[in-house]
């Protein structure tokens, strides 16, 4: 059984202007997060020196996790969700909108619904 939906997503060729700008990103992932049903709940944004940030939005369903490399044109964002409601490829593709980019690799994972023998359990050292 799948209990949550993980879309890890490389977007390459972006906007180096945009991927520096926390506080454009950070506007465009929560509207795009409501648009597609998601429920915030906090988030926390930090800006590397020189350059580069990480941010994250915790959302009711999970999580949303973004990291950028300016210097490199790259950003690389995680989609994390214990529901299909809410809309994954919205957030993507708004995002790729925002950073002016077409370029990414998208990898779609579900998670939960592999059940291990108790052999295969790993215990927490």
């Amino acid at each position: 059984m799948t209990l949550a939906w993980h879309t890890l997503i490389d977007f390459h060729d972006c906007d180096p202007e945009r991927l520096a700008d926390a506080t454009g990103l950070r506007s465009t992932l929560l509207t795009a997060i409501a648009d597609a049903g998601g429920t915030y709940v906090t988030d926390v944004f930090h800006e590397f020196s020189p350059h580069g940030l990480s941010g994250i939005i915790v959302i009711a369903e999970s999580h949303v996790a973004l990291h950028t490399w300016p210097e490199n044109d790259f950003a690389a964002l995680d989609v994390f969700s214990c529901t299909k409601a809410l809309d994954q490829n919205l957030i993507i593709a708004r995002l790729g909108e925002w950073l002016k980019t077409d370029a990414r690799h998208v990898q779609e994972h579900e998670r939960g619904g592999v059940q291990l023998l108790p052999a295969e359990r790993v215990s927490p050292a």
